[in-house]
């Protein structure tokens, strides 16, 4: 295991995943932040902590003379793929928390996004970062993907369950997904406005959002086969999302659980509850956790998962730290536990 010391770059600092991170590395024990300014004007700088990191330009030679070993790119996708191939020819491993690496081509890029794909011959390259199922890449990789919120709950309720083939797909899926409004971002916005979200309850990119893809992409399911729909819900952060589908060959709610406590048994940052019980927000906030509950219904074959994680951890800066680690050799939950 190392444990020797690097310092990290993070771009996209003043946004809510960029200071959640900023916040983790600044506590990691290998780790101390740089803020890198990405932007020639900007507002007032936004004070992070107690004590001040240092702030350099994000250029690769500001990047290369600091010898920064690894950057956080918590950047829209447009200006991570403006930044990503400079910081790593400046050396440094890059973790990107935008949608731009994700999806695996540019066709599928420009099909969820709306726009090309100015950097096509890093997406081959570049390692998802579900750490879960993916970690083997993760460790090699010098670019990862870091996965969106919404993905990351549903594809670790599902992806067990698919492999197993205990779900009548033929039925299709319901994910049902809830969300605090600082997944949307720090940007000034009418919709996530305080008058527009306070006593109130909406859905939101219906039948087109953005995270679907990565939702197929690793669990195995085809699009015709799940429904998502994303809500925004009138609080700060936390995602709940509840899963339903037809199981088959399953008896009970233990059947299911059995088959994520063989999936999870040495996995730091999933926790499962007793069958029967499932789990609210207040559970897994300011955590990097992804808690995950069962019900069934033996009589009409029902079944529901409920998924938590809290959207600025282990749905952005957390995952994104535990990707780090991975990459750097650390403990795989320096900075998180």
């Amino acid at each position: 295991m190392n444990n020797h010391s690097i310092r990290t770059g993070v771009a996209g600092f003043r946004g809510y995943s960029g200071a959640e991170l900023v916040s983790i590395l600044a506590r990691h024990p290998h780790t101390t932040p740089v803020l890198l300014e990405h932007r020639e004007k900007d507002e007032a700088p936004r004070r992070i902590g107690q004590s001040e990191p240092h702030r350099l330009p994000c250029t690769a030679d500001a990047v290369r003379a600091e010898g920064l070993e690894a950057v956080f790119l918590a950047t829209p996708p447009e200006v991570s793929m403006q930044l990503a191939p400079a910081m790593l020819q400046a050396g440094a491993k890059v973790i990107d928390l935008s949608g731009a690496f994700r999806l695996g081509t540019p066709e599928n890029f420009e099909h969820w996004y709306k726009e090309p794909h100015t950097q096509p011959e890093l997406l081959s390259e570049a390692a998802y970062g579900l750490p879960e199922f993916c970690r083997d890449r993760i460790k090699a990789a010098r670019l990862v993907a870091n996965p969106g919120c919404y993905p990351t709950a549903a594809n670790l309720a599902l992806r067990p369950l698919v492999d197993a083939g205990v779900i009548d797909r033929d039925a299709g899926i319901v994910c049902d997904a809830k969300s605090g409004v600082s997944g949307a971002g720090r940007k000034a916005s009418l919709t996530t406005s305080f008058c527009e979200v306070t006593e109130n309850f909406s859905a939101y990119s219906i039948l087109n959002h953005r995270h679907v893809p990565e939702i197929l992409r690793t669990s195995g399911l085809e699009e015709r086969e799940l429904s998502f729909t994303a809500q925004l819900l009138p609080l700060d952060r936390g995602i709940l999302e509840t899963i339903y589908f037809r199981a088959k060959n399953t008896a009970s709610a233990d059947d299911l659980l059995a088959i994520y406590q063989r999936r999870y048994a040495n996995e730091p940052f999933v926790r499962l509850y007793t069958a029967g019980h499932v789990p609210d927000l207040h559970a897994i906030q300011r955590t990097n956790f992804c808690d995950i509950g069962v019900r069934f219904d033996a009589k009409t074959g029902r079944a529901v998962i409920v998924a938590a994680i809290d959207n600025l951890v282990k749905g952005a800066a957390g995952q994104a730290v535990q990707n780090m680690n991975l990459m750097f050799g650390f403990a795989e939950t320096a900075g998180l536990l």
